[in-house]
């Protein structure tokens, strides 16, 4: 059981990351807004997934996003009609597919990406190379911890 300094300690850390999760969401709004390709933040997920890791059965796209796959169906198909990835053969077996980027889905992947990382580094362009670093390392660490409790808690069986 978290003691109470514990307790007020994750309060004051989870209030900061909603706020940072809600500014996030308005930045990302406001980008599809300016951008106007019809390309939804979720979709773009998908597109980086399948640019940086390649070729994959939409079951294992929806596992690697955490997402549910009637979900995954929906968002790949409108990657699809923009012409941002494809389906082909699965070599391995002629009976599924693999969504696969195009080269029109690289390309937006790549300009979008840059065009977060420009805004990222002219927004923390005062802060020490030591703070970027640490701060890089910390969010990581968090990541990493969050993913793998979120799949312990989902598998452990509910108590009462």
């Amino acid at each position: 059981m978290a003691t109470d300094l514990e307790l007020a300690t994750a309060d004051r850390l989870s209030h900061e990351l909603i706020r940072l999760n809600r500014l996030m969401e308005r930045a990302a709004a406001q980008h599809h807004t300016h951008q106007g390709d019809g390309l939804e933040r979720a979709a773009f997920v998908l597109l980086a997934h399948l640019v940086k890791g390649g070729p994959q059965r939409a079951s294992a796209l929806a596992e690697s996003v955490h997402s549910d796959p009637s979900t995954v169906s929906r968002q790949t198909a409108q990657l699809v009609r923009l012409g941002l990835i494809e389906r082909q053969a699965d070599p391995l077996d002629g009976r599924a597919c693999l969504l696969a980027a195009t080269a029109e889905g690289e390309r937006v992947f790549e300009r979008k990406r840059r065009w977060r990382n420009e805004h990222f580094a002219a927004m923390l362009a005062d802060w020490p190379a030591g703070d970027l670093d640490a701060l890089q390392g910390l969010l990581s660490r968090f990541n990493t911890d969050f993913e793998n409790y979120r799949d312990r808690f989902v598998a452990e069986p509910a108590r009462s």
